[in-house]
């Protein structure tokens, strides 16, 4: 499995070789470390440990990461024979037309109701309704005499993981470090990116 760390740039487009308008999300990566390997003997799971963004030297550091200096460490479970630590994992790995899986948390939307959270149709604007249009409605049935568990109800919205699977790549630039993968990616610019090869 290929897989490596960036951060979101923001959304721009590519015109391919017959013209058309491709919408890509444009991702900064950069070279990521191998920091350890987890074993199922020793830890009872096999997984990489990555590190992306070295901190820089004379910065706080605080004391559990010492010996891991970088803003960002992250697990992938995958054949860990492959690798080593120390090993250096750079956007080469990719090329154009491969498919990806990005993960990210998607923007936090604060507290909704309960049509923007789930989608629900509100209530009708005329015909002598006395209620806000923008209610739920009734939360709970004559028989249990109670609100069930799990009923769609409002709350806090987005700020949770999110994986986009089959994501193809469009660009790769190996110079400047930065990868344009076709469509939309969860997060705001300057969040965490996941990506993972197919």
């Amino acid at each position: 499995m290929k897989f490596i760390l960036g951060k979101k740039i923001g959304m721009s487009q590519i015109f391919d070789e017959k013209g058309n308008q491709v919408p890509v999300t444009l991702i900064e990566t950069g070279v990521c470390e191998v920091l350890q390997i987890k074993t199922k003997e020793k830890d009872g799971y096999t997984a990489v440990q990555v590190g992306f963004e070295k901190i820089e030297k004379g910065k706080k550091i605080k004391k559990p990461l010492k010996h891991k200096p970088f803003k960002h460490l992250r697990e992938f479970k995958d054949k860990t024979e492959k690798f080593q630590a120390g090993q250096k994992i750079d956007l080469s790995i990719f090329k154009e037309g491969d498919f990806v899986s990005i993960s990210g948390i998607s923007k936090g939307k604060g507290f909704t109701g309960g049509i923007k959270r789930w989608g629900f149709h509100g209530r009708p604007s005329t015909h002598g309704t006395k209620h806000e249009e923008r209610t739920i409605g009734s939360t709970g049935s004559s028989t249990p005499r109670r609100v069930v568990k799990g009923r769609k109800m409002p709350g806090r919205a987005g700020g949770e993981r999110v994986t986009i699977k089959k994501l193809q790549v469009v660009k790769v630039d190996l110079k400047n470090n930065i990868l344009a993968v076709k469509g939309a990616l969860p997060g705001p610019k300057g969040s965490l990116l996941e990506i993972k090869g197919l």
